[in-house]
């Protein structure tokens, strides 16, 4: 096998030494390497040689599969730095080793001393050059750096909160097109070229012109709810509080039943109430957190519940955060437009009739109320330990709960700026915020969210005036309708979905910056976790006190959810949270606070967090925009895979052997293709373009066809931080636990071992690809 070397430096502006291949063979070298040499080089001393191919997948199994946990690498010297400082990374080859010519002893004599003579030369050419030369020899790694930081400098803290004030003003306005058109003008007036605003007239779920209430059967009292009686005093005091207390898409009605505590609503509850009370129209009393909210709801659906009253437990929350009282908004969307499900909402699309997307009443109620309705004392701590809120098994409570909402269509505005890449303008790297939705909760997280992204917009075009460009075209989108299930977003992605599949390579969140100021928490896809990795590093000033790297592949609760279930595009996103947030039970941000149960600027009041915010992010999107070889790791899925089997009860031989195979292959992968391809000397035009399209559709293969509601379908993705396992066989093995029939569990397992097996052909496919390239040259 051979690598044809040729010169990365000699590119000329506007014209790009990737795409015109053939101005370059004249410059390139004479030189190749086979694989014996390429083992002899420093760092591959660990690989073996291994006929994997004609070992079967039976015998796979009883190999050492390795499951050992392993972090992606930290280290800033580069991707591949970590197979030569990690003795844990043996490969195992599946080509065999080129066999020696052989030759007589004069012609050896011959070699041996011409290779004297120009080694001789070399050292006298060298000497000579560095010494008439001057020391700037930088690294283009360096350089690019230094170009990146330059570029970030210009963001200053005191710009974004002045644009997140100006941006706060509008949010009084009920209109969504006048947020979108503001944002255009000013993305526009930083230089922005192409800056679009696209429309889709869709179906919301609106609260009706009285808001929600709960009556107490036994007294006759009636609630808000918040918790307040029932008065027309209470409903002027708080009026669009009470009527954005609302579940969007729930069902309407009146219902009178029985309440029943059924906790977080997971199917262990389910399954041991279900042996106490018939559940059948009764009203479930649902906290929530710990799963998604969907998920929860379609279970108590199933097991015959007719309600919901959903709440908050106070004991869930950190304790900076007193919102007893307050009420907040749920969406059951599951993402789009709901007339339109899987198509976008263009003009001539037929429309479906999907008022309500459940047959449960579903009423968001404070934990004020909850405390009413089981009559426990406001006092509810114990020795500083906070109790939770629980029914007691021997009482019974009927309530009356009362749902209207109304259904119209809105048109939901989505800002789109396009940022011409010069080398690959036809590859996207997509910065994603979000703006005030008319008829939701108003909020300030908008604001911090489109404030940073005017702010890294602004930084980019200085430096686009001064004649630099990205490599790759930059996108940058402001979604409207994110409070009613991203709808924006995925309306958008539905439109354009064939052009998107093609082109994207990533996307960046920068959706609520800032939810607290104690912790930097990072999320990634396994792909993209090393390069977050060594952003974090580079964050912490003084190194040798920094914090263990903690980045996750979580579900991300915003507009991410279209690219990383639909599009299997890489994702990552960096927040500043709540440390006690963090430990508590996740999913409780599905909850929409009102503006008031959000101060921005109390937990970032200079806006440093911001800066921090979105300087990280705008290095990760300036390395992906910019670097010839997109910066993404192989191997960190495999490893990603490897350690989602390991220690889970659900794992077969199959599983594990086919991980093992997996993890072989992205070895082999990254060091034979990736490594000689991030090093400028050895960089093939055609090469990088064939290597940029395998590691930009890695995370496809992880897609899916079917999961729980509420779960996202691409499984390499977590339901939380704090679990390792593949989400759909944990959710598969409650239920194989409480039914009779492992069918559920058997499908799990099914979709699992075809996501894994596919992408195992899918870099054996790549790496065949390269080899026949290769085969052609010699």
């Amino acid at each position: 096998m051979a690598y044809q070397k040729v010169s990365g430096d000699q590119r000329a502006p506007g014209h790009s030494q990737y795409l015109d291949n053939d101005d370059l063979q004249a410059t390139a070298l004479d030189l190749e390497w086979d694989m014996e040499k390429e083992l002899e080089e420093p760092g591959f001393d660990q690989f073996q040689l291994n006929s994997a191919e004609n070992q079967n997948l039976e015998n796979s199994e009883t190999a050492d599969l390795n499951l050992d946990p392993i972090q992606p690498a930290t280290s800033p010297k580069g991707r591949f730095q970590r197979l030569q400082e990690e003795s844990d990374y043996v490969t195992h080859y599946t080509r065999s080793a080129p066999k020696s010519n052989p030759c007589n002893f004069c012609r050896l004599l011959k070699i041996f001393c011409m290779a004297i003579i120009l080694f001789i030369s070399g050292i006298l050419i060298g000497y000579y050059s560095h010494k008439n030369c001057p020391s700037n020899a930088t690294s283009s790694g360096t350089l690019d750096l230094q170009l990146y930081q330059e570029i970030l400098k210009t963001i200053q803290s005191e710009d974004i909160k002045k644009s997140f004030r100006n941006l706060v003003q509008l949010y009084k306005s009920e209109d969504d097109t006048e947020i979108s058109k503001k944002i255009k003008t000013q993305w526009t007036s930083l230089g922005l070229e192409d800056v679009q605003l696209v429309n889709y007239s869709v179906l919301l779920n609106l609260p009706g012109l009285s808001p929600s209430s709960v009556t107490l059967s036994s007294s006759g009292q009636c609630f808000h709810p918040n918790g307040q009686p029932c008065s027309e005093e209470a409903r002027k005091w708080s009026s669009q509080d009470l009527l954005y207390s609302y579940a969007a898409y729930s069902a309407n009605g009146i219902l009178e039943a029985e309440v029943i505590d059924v906790s977080y609503g997971n199917a262990d509850d389910l399954k041991r109430i279900k042996k106490m009370k018939n559940v059948t129209n009764r009203i479930a009393l649902l906290k929530l957190g710990k799963l998604p909210l969907l998920y929860k709801l379609s279970l108590l659906e199933k097991t015959g519940f007719g309600g919901v009253l959903l709440y908050i437990d106070p004991c869930d929350l950190p304790k900076t955060a007193n919102l007893s009282y307050n009420t907040f908004m749920v969406s059951l969307n599951p993402g789009g437009d709901p007339s339109t499900p899987g198509y976008p909402s263009i003009d001539g699309s037929f429309r479906q009739n999907r008022s309500n997307l459940t047959s449960l009443l579903v009423q968001p109620i404070s934990a004020s109320l909850v405390a009413k309705l089981i009559s426990l004392p406001k006092d509810r701590t114990t020795n500083g330990a906070c109790s939770p809120l629980e029914l007691p098994n021997n009482e019974e409570r009927i309530v009356n709960m009362k749902i209207q909402t109304v259904t119209k269509f809105e048109t939901v505005t989505n800002v789109v700026g396009y940022l011409k890449g010069v080398t690959f303008p036809d590859r996207y790297v997509i910065v994603g915020s979000h703006h005030h939705t008319a008829h939701s909760y108003n909020r300030q997280e908008w604001a911090s969210s489109t404030a940073i992204i005017t702010a890294f917009i602004r930084a980019l075009m200085l430096r686009v005036k001064k004649g630099w460009r990205p490599d790759r075209t930059i996108v940058f989108c402001s979604w409207g309708g994110t409070a009613f299930g991203n709808i924006g977003s995925y309306e958008w992605g539905e439109d354009f979905r064939k052009v998107l599949q093609r082109n994207v390579v990533a996307y960046i969140s920068l959706h609520s910056p800032v939810r607290g100021n104690s912790t930097l928490h990072s999320v990634a896809s396994p792909s993209l976790q090393q390069l977050v990795a060594e952003k974090n590093k580079f964050n912490c000033p003084r190194r040798d006190q920094c914090p263990k790297t903690n980045i996750s592949s979580e579900q991300m609760q915003d507009d991410a959810d279209y690219f990383i279930n639909h599009l299997g595009v890489p994702t990552m996103r960096f927040t500043y949270e709540d440390i006690r947030a963090l430990e508590g039970p996740s999913f409780l941000s599905e909850a929409l606070f009102p503006k008031h149960a959000i101060k921005v600027e109390e937990m970032d009041p200079f806006f440093n967090l911001h800066e921090t915010i979105i300087k990280l992010s705008g290095e990760v999107i300036l390395q992906i925009a910019s670097e010839p070889v997109l910066p993404f790791n192989a191997l960190d899925i495999a490893l990603e895979v490897q350690n989602n089997l390991k220690g889970d009860q659900t794992s077969t031989p199959q599983l594990l052997a086919l991980a093992s195979r997996l993890r072989e292959s992205a070895e082999l992968f990254q060091s034979d293709e990736m490594r000689p391809a991030n090093d400028p000397k050895e960089r093939a035009p055609i090469r990088v373009r064939m290597l940029n399209d395998i590691l930009q559709d890695m995370e496809k293969s992880f897609l899916v066809q079917h999961a729980p509601p509420g779960f996202y379908r691409n499984i390499l993705y977590h339901l939380d931080g704090k679990t390792s396992q593949f989400s759909i066989l944990l959710e598969a093995w409650e239920h194989c636990k409480s039914l009779a029939s492992n069918e559920t569990l058997q499908e799990a397992l099914s979709e699992v071992l075809n996501s894994i097996n596919a992408a195992q052909v899918y870099f054996k496919a790549g790496l065949d690809v390269f080899e026949s390239v290769l085969v052609g040259k010699n």
